[in-house]
């Protein structure tokens, strides 16, 4: 099975399974777990944070961020197609207490000027907007890499008219591969920001939320409230120690896979890719041409092997990753032909 369906598909390597077995751990509960508390502060430096703190998800750090930043019956500003938005299970609303105002995109990338568009004046009938959140990168929408003066430029909107500004970086650490902007230059400034460890690192669970200490001392709290709290969580800790030692330069090889599969199939009759696409590790097209659902051809494709996600009505989303070689990438891409040159014949084009 050539598994493009997500990155967090991966499965530990040998040698992340061995350093978990050999961590040192304590309490996490009690900051008495050595290689927590390690992870922590080595994932606050990278973003330039004054502290961290480990999560079971990223669904959970950007529900505690939402948490901390706001009170019930604010508003946040996201994307359309934002993981907030779409498939965190409506937390923001449901524990939050807070509404969303999604900004329509093309690719997941808003505009300066249409986010203070968005922004609320105040009045004792609207929701107060508290929040605006960038997903660097992008996930539904093709893992677009946000440009470091937009996102700065973002931030300072928000600041001046009194909203927190958070990063959701599920992906940033593909942004950095794709650019050589460290991560701390895209944090640099806001009110709070993580990465995952279980997409590209390829850990089996865990995020890092990072701010200041205040912050932090808030989300902790949250975490807790939310059962977030772990024990000897340093036998997670340790696979993220050595994804962070080992693994960053495979998110170099996952974005150059995904351009390759986009050029593998750029010229495939009846498969649409906008222009930008595969901009980090993922590649988004369309099988509208094709005359039949994304669902229908992302099953097509698991019958010969090759897993892929349906985004959408025709969107396919193809994600790149540490188990993914050159010779899957090859392969998977000659099933994605095959199978479009096979429905053409089927409607007879």
């Amino acid at each position: 099975m050539i598994d493009l369906f997500s990155d967090t598909q991966t499965r530990p390597t040998a040698g992340m399974r061995a350093a978990m077995a050999a961590a040192e751990v304590g309490d996490e509960q009690s900051d008495s777990d050595p290689s927590t508390l390690a992870l922590c502060a080595r994932v606050a430096a990278l973003l330039g944070c004054e502290a961290g703190v480990l999560m079971p998800s990223g669904t959970m750090c950007n529900l505690v961020s939402i948490l901390v930043h706001t009170r019930p019956g604010d508003e946040i500003v996201v994307d359309d197609q934002s993981h907030i938005y779409n498939t965190e299970a409506a937390g923001s609303a449901a524990i939050a207490g807070v509404s969303v105002a999604p900004l329509r995109t093309t690719a997941g990338v808003y505009t300066p000027e249409a986010f203070e568009a968005a922004i609320r004046p105040p009045a004792r009938t609207a929701p107060r907007s508290a929040l605006v959140s960038i997903e660097q990168t992008t996930s539904f929408s093709g893992g677009s890499v946000w440009p470091l003066a937009d996102m700065r430029r973002i931030r300072d909107i928000a600041h001046r008219h009194g909203l927190k500004a958070h990063i959701d970086g599920a992906r940033l650490l593909n942004a950095v591969a794709a650019t050589g902007i460290p991560a701390r230059e895209y944090a640099d400034g806001f009110d709070s920001a993580w990465i995952d460890l279980s997409k590209g690192l390829g850990c089996p669970v865990g995020a890092v939320l990072c701010g200041d200490r205040d912050f932090i001392a808030e989300a902790w709290r949250w975490k807790y409230r939310l059962g977030g709290a772990m024990r000897q969580s340093g036998i997670l800790a340790a696979a993220g120690l050595y994804a962070l030692d080992h693994h960053l330069d495979q998110l170099a090889a996952d974005n150059a896979h995904a351009r390759r599969l986009r050029d593998l199939i750029a010229d495939a009759p009846g498969l649409a890719i906008g222009a930008g696409a595969a901009q980090s590790n993922i590649l988004c097209f369309s099988v509208e041409p094709l005359g039949v659902t994304a669902s229908d051809f992302a099953d097509s494709c698991l019958l010969q092997q090759v897993r892929v996600r349906a985004i959408g009505t025709y969107g396919i989303r193809a994600t790149t990753h540490l188990d993914i070689d050159e010779a899957g990438i090859v392969r998977a891409a000659a099933v994605i032909r095959a199978e479009a040159q096979r429905l053409l014949r089927c409607i007879g084009r």
